[in-house]
């Protein structure tokens, strides 16, 4: 397929069984000028064989690769490599997407000015077709940036962001040997220090997971992978953002490396009045972490 409008991207492991209804919604798509790439990261269930199938059905095109695994962050890097679309739409593998989502992505892009100045454009999550992740402004289009958007806004919630692909496959995923994990905050925070996203108010991605803040897995997963971890919380030091923000980073920068086996001296920041209230902090939300989610944290040391 020449010109190809819209990358649709999903990272997938041992999803097998999910596939079906995320696959049977792209054949339902309003717009029909889009390519789904799956990277599959090492499953060991019939992802591979349930592909096929609908690679054989010809329906839409489909590109398959699978890797060894190595993590969502690994997977999307991957996937820029592959992509052909002007669009990189991220759809994870257990979701699913509205019947005009493309459709509204294609229109609200085409009207765009001055496309320079954006990394892309997004709609929202729901829960259903009605109830949407997190909140949203009450225009139905809104033009600023990623860190307006989460900082001054306010904005909470997984969104359905689609990237320019040349443009988040010149600000691909940290590869840090030995971790499978890093936020995707980490390059979305550093987009949103350089161009403006196009916001509409509108459900285009359904999900199917309970959005319940911070838990005692994600703490773990964090813990695990903590030098991707830190490199997140002090990288969005760097961003212009409310006072708040940033003593919350100070705080989970120092939280997580009071957790890890690292030389902490190697890893203080430099002195400064907010750098000791992150510290204090930290070690209140590290004492905390030991109480809640001690048998969580207590496996990893085993």
């Amino acid at each position: 397929m020449l010109n190809v409008k819209i990358t649709v991207f999903t990272p997938t492991y041992n999803r097998a069984y999910t596939l079906r209804r995320l696959y049977n919604s792209l054949l339902d798509q309003s717009y029909k000028n889009f390519e789904w790439i799956i990277v599959d990261d090492g499953s060991t269930d019939n992802t591979q064989e349930v592909i096929q199938k609908f690679i054989d059905e010809g329906f839409i095109s489909i590109i398959y690769y699978k890797q060894k695994n190595g993590g969502k962050h690994r997977a999307i890097n991957k996937g820029l490599d592959l992509a052909k679309g002007e669009l990189f739409f991220i759809v994870d593998s257990d979701d699913y997407l509205t019947k005009n989502s493309l459709e509204v992505i294609v229109k609200g892009w085409s009207e765009i000015k001055n496309k320079d100045k954006f990394c892309g454009i997004s709609g929202l999550k729901g829960f259903t077709p009605s109830k949407v992740v997190g909140n949203s402004l009450k225009n139905y289009i809104t033009d600023c940036s990623i860190l307006d958007y989460r900082y001054k806004f306010g904005i909470k919630g997984d969104k359905a962001e689609v990237f320019v692909t040349n443009i988040l496959r010149d600000n691909k995923f940290p590869e840090i040997e030995g971790e499978n994990f890093i936020s995707e905050a980490i390059v979305w925070n550093r987009l949103g220090s350089k161009y403006l996203m196009r916001w509409i108010n509108e459900i285009i991605y359904i999900c199917d997971y309970l959005d319940d803040g911070l838990t005692s897995k994600s703490v773990s997963l964090r813990i695990k992978n903590i030098k991707g971890t830190l490199l997140l919380y002090k990288s969005n030091l760097e961003y212009d953002i409310p006072f708040k923000y940033k003593l919350k980073n100070y705080t989970n920068y120092y939280r997580f490396l009071f957790h890890s086996k690292l030389p902490k001296m190697n890893y203080i920041l430099t002195f400064t009045p907010l750098n000791v209230l992150g510290i204090l902090g930290g070690l209140i939300m590290y004492v905390l972490d030991n109480f809640r989610f001690r048998k969580e944290i207590s496996s990893l040391k085993s």
